[in-house]
């Protein structure tokens, strides 16, 4: 089992920056590749981005195209933590942020296929 617990939802004004955090505990965490996703009121739940675990080497990431340039994904393995800087914030970026944690690469792009949730942080942006 991991357990992830999301912070640094808030509410930001349009063209500002945020940086989420996701601490995770249990399974040994480096093993684990970490995403994003979000879920806006009354849509689906939609990837944002992710990054390999360190035993493929180089970190890879990839992201959506709809935050690619403003939003970079991080990890610190040390920290047991992935981060999500997310700049240039636009008012559709708002949503409640999950992250996830998942054994397989490339890391599920939909959100049934992946295996452990956090319980999500709200990021509100105003126009």
């Amino acid at each position: 089992q991991v357990q992830l617990v999301e912070s640094g939802g808030r509410l930001v004004q349009a063209g500002g920056s945020l940086r989420l955090s996701c601490a995770a505990s249990g399974r040994t965490f480096s093993s684990y590749a970490m995403g994003w996703f979000r879920q806006a009121p009354g849509k689906e739940r939609e990837f944002v981005a992710a990054i390999s675990w360190s035993g493929t080497g180089p970190y890879y990431a990839y992201y959506a195209d709809s935050v690619k340039g403003r939003f970079t994904i991080s990890r610190d393995n040390a920290k047991n933590t992935v981060y999500l800087q997310m700049n240039s914030l636009k008012p559709e970026d708002r949503a409640v942020y999950y992250c996830a944690a998942d054994s397989s690469w490339p890391f599920p792009l939909e959100w049934y296929g992946v295996d452990y949730w956090g319980k999500g942080t709200l990021v509100t942006v105003s126009s």
